[in-house]
């Protein structure tokens, strides 16, 4: 696959924009799906922001930048947003019953060959895909978060994803300037059932008074050379995404990812990391750690 004429991104929370914006910064046409007008309005502005600064810091190019943020509509319809693309992908809540409603409205309005793609970073890819028709068509792309910085792209294959669907997905992810790796349908894939044990064990040794999290980010950081610690890592993730993936995991790997009870305690109070302002450390409006954590 070429560089994709037609993106459609379902899903405008933190993984949809950013797809959104490497689709637009890569050449592609982008149509960003969301129900909430709102969450629309709002991850326009944070793509507007994200250009401005890649302008600033000379990754991008002021014309590039501009002609991305041209690129991008929105709707907050799916059959609408969805009509002709020829790479579709799902960036909505880790629910199986969402997901299905999603990609059977994609399949009926996209291009008759297009790529119909998952961004879950836990959940089957067979069943997701299996609600489509031809569910050859379904992949995994897994992109990861801030995606405009990371590299990687975790593509997955389902039981009944063919070949073709995999180049098409690999090449796309590669236009978007991604470096890829191929994984089998497996709980977790490769990525995050190694980060969601990290996280659970930092979580487990902050509720055990092993050290602080302060002090468990760091020594993961500088004595494993992490680029975060795994305290941290759960606040940019969000803690109520993260106990979804645990919750998943435990039920198909077993007891090592069952989650903390200081970590449901957590999502039960609202301290979900950056997007609520708390959850193992305190941020302000803009990201930034306000103060030292608990």
């Amino acid at each position: 696959m070429p560089v994709p004429q037609i993106v459609t991104v379902v899903g405008a929370g933190l993984m949809g924009r950013g797809i959104a914006y490497v689709a637009a910064v890569s050449g592609s046409a982008v149509r960003l799906v969301d129900l909430s007008e709102a969450q629309l309005m709002s991850a326009l502005d944070r793509i507007g922001d994200d250009l401005d600064v890649g302008v600033q810091r000379g990754k991008i190019d002021a014309e590039v930048a501009e002609q991305a943020r041209q690129r991008i509509a929105t709707s907050t319809d799916i059959a609408e947003g969805a009509t002709g693309a020829d790479l579709v992908i799902e960036a909505v809540v880790e629910r199986m019953d969402v997901k299905h409603d999603v990609f059977r409205l994609a399949e009926a309005n996209a291009a008759p060959d297009a790529v119909l793609a998952t961004n879950t970073s836990a959940m089957s890819i067979t069943e997701i895909v299996s609600c489509l028709d031809d569910p050859s068509r379904g992949v995994g792309m897994h992109f990861f978060n801030p995606v405009p910085k990371m590299k990687l792209c975790e593509l997955i294959r389902g039981l009944q994803t063919s070949p073709e669907t995999m180049d098409r997905a690999e090449a796309a992810a590669q236009a978007m300037g991604k470096q890829t790796v191929r994984v089998e349908d497996l709980p977790g894939f490769a990525t995050s059932r190694i980060n969601a044990l990290i996280g659970n064990e930092g979580m487990r040794m902050l509720e055990e008074g092993v050290a602080s999290a302060e002090d468990i980010d760091t020594a993961v950081r500088l004595g494993l050379n992490h680029p975060m610690g795994p305290l941290e890592m759960g606040d940019l993730v969000g803690w109520d995404t993260r106990l979804d993936i645990l919750e998943y995991l435990a039920g198909t790997l077993g007891e090592r990812f069952r989650p903390t009870n200081l970590h449901r305690r957590m999502v039960a109070a609202g301290h979900l990391g950056r997007k609520s302002g708390e959850g193992v450390h305190r941020y302000d409006d803009q990201g930034n750690r306000l103060s030292r954590p608990r």
